[in-house]
């Protein structure tokens, strides 16, 4: 079984940043692609950027240029740094398998707030 713990949500400015990670319970090395998900209130969790053991990435088309998703499989965490923060970016941010396919239970996941 797998466990995620996401961190590093919080309230923040319209067009500031913030870095989320997520560390996970085993070895992300052997996870073909890792992904992060929010899911704003009333609305369906969306796959907002993942990322390969290949390094190729791929982002919602709303996020381009303004976040970036990395992994270090050492630490078996995942990153999320979001720049330039909008308020629809608000949401609850999970972290989970990639490529739109969430094969395990999820965490807690952190909150972001983007308002002024």
């Amino acid at each position: 079984q797998v466990q995620f713990v996401e961190s590093g949500g919080g309230l923040v400015q319209p067009g500031g940043s913030l870095r989320l990670s997520c560390t996970v319970s085993r070895s992300i090395f052997s996870i073909n692609a890792m992904g992060w998900y929010r899911q704003a209130r009333g609305k369906q969790r969306e796959l907002v950027a993942d990322i390969t053991t290949a390094g190729s990435t791929d982002y919602l088309d709303s996020v381009k240029g303004r976040f970036t998703i990395s992994r270090d499989n050492a630490k078996n965490t995942l990153y999320l740094q979001m720049n330039s923060l909008k308020p629809e970016d608000t949401a609850v941010y999970y972290c989970n398998h990639g490529l739109g396919l969430p094969l395990y239970s999820w965490g807690q996941g952190t909150q972001v707030t983007v308002s002024s």
